[in-house]
């Protein structure tokens, strides 16, 4: 859990933020709350985002992963794919969050793939799937994201 995991940009990205001074892997991770979670995000590009989490450490009393952390991974890895979407100019700001949980567990590590739903000028939606180490769905999330201007 401790290994250092940088986030995979693709090169458009990469150029589309070049010359900005802005440190795209800290702008687009998962940001205070993520890192105590201990949240990595892989890869990230406005039609994917993909990330783990661990189960350890974010479960409810009864030893299962918690459904906040579900939501927190999926909140996390689809505001990322809105923000790039956008560009420089925008800020996504997430308006609508849906979880259904399907299958609770008490170990491993889970992992989310936002994928958009709809891309458009002053919104972007992400359905974001998470599955655990057996590809079995657990939770399934939709965020929907304000676009605003920067």
């Amino acid at each position: 859990m401790g290994e250092n995991t940088a986030t995979v940009f693709p090169q458009e990205i990469l150029d589309q933020w070049a010359g900005l001074g802005i440190d795209l892997p800290t702008l687009f991770s998962a940001g205070h709350l993520g890192e105590r979670m201990g949240l990595k995000i892989l890869h990230a590009a406005p039609d994917r985002v993909v990330g783990t989490l661990p189960v350890e450490g974010n479960t409810q009393p009864y030893g299962l992963l918690h459904g906040g952390a579900s939501a927190v991974l999926a909140e996390t890895l689809a505001s990322v794919g809105a923000m790039l979407h956008g560009g420089p100019g925008k800020v996504a700001v997430g308006v609508d969050l849906n979880c259904t949980h399907h299958r609770g567990l008490r170990s491993g590590l889970v992992t989310g793939t936002a994928t958009p739903a709809h891309l458009g000028r002053t919104t972007a939606a992400y359905e974001v799937v998470i599955t655990d180490e057996k590809d079995r769905r657990v939770c399934t999330a939709r965020l929907t994201c304000l676009l605003r201007d920067a």
